[in-house]
């Protein structure tokens, strides 16, 4: 079964997918959407699913530095129900605390401008959530 997973913001959705044997997360995409409409992004995401035959999904938690959960860990909750209701696959919520910032400076390493950095952080960051949550399993 492949997982996918899910760094969600309020403008784009970074998408990474496991291979087949839960072990290794491969950046796929970046899907723009529209927050406020929850349904934005269905049909990309549906296609995603169909695609790459995925059993579950996998969405980061933005919590605050004290583990508390602010507003935009509550939208990353509710974009999860959203998954499982629509897409009928289980989700599981990943602490994401720091992916995007460790994704930054992975690819200032790789000596990314910052016009393909902008480009590729969502996806990136999809892969750290994706792959920590493998390393655990």
């Amino acid at each position: 079964m492949k997982i996918v997973g899910l760094d969600v913001g309020s403008k784009t959705i970074g998408v990474a997918v496991s291979d087949a044997f839960g072990w290794t997360a491969q950046g796929l995409t970046t899907i723009h959407w529209n927050e406020s409409d929850i349904h934005s992004a269905d049909e990309e995401l549906k296609e995603i699913i169909k695609t790459h035959e995925i059993g579950k999904a996998i969405v980061g938690l933005p919590k605050n530095m004290n583990g508390t959960i602010g507003e935009r860990g509550e939208a990353s909750e509710r974009y999860a129900n959203h998954i499982e209701e629509v897409h009928g696959i289980p989700t599981e919520l990943w602490d994401e605390r720091l992916t995007t910032v460790a994704a930054e400076r992975v690819l200032l390493e790789a000596d990314m401008s910052r016009k393909k950095r902008k480009k590729v952080i969502d996806k990136m960051a999809a892969v750290m959530i994706l792959q920590g949550y493998l390393n655990q399993k």
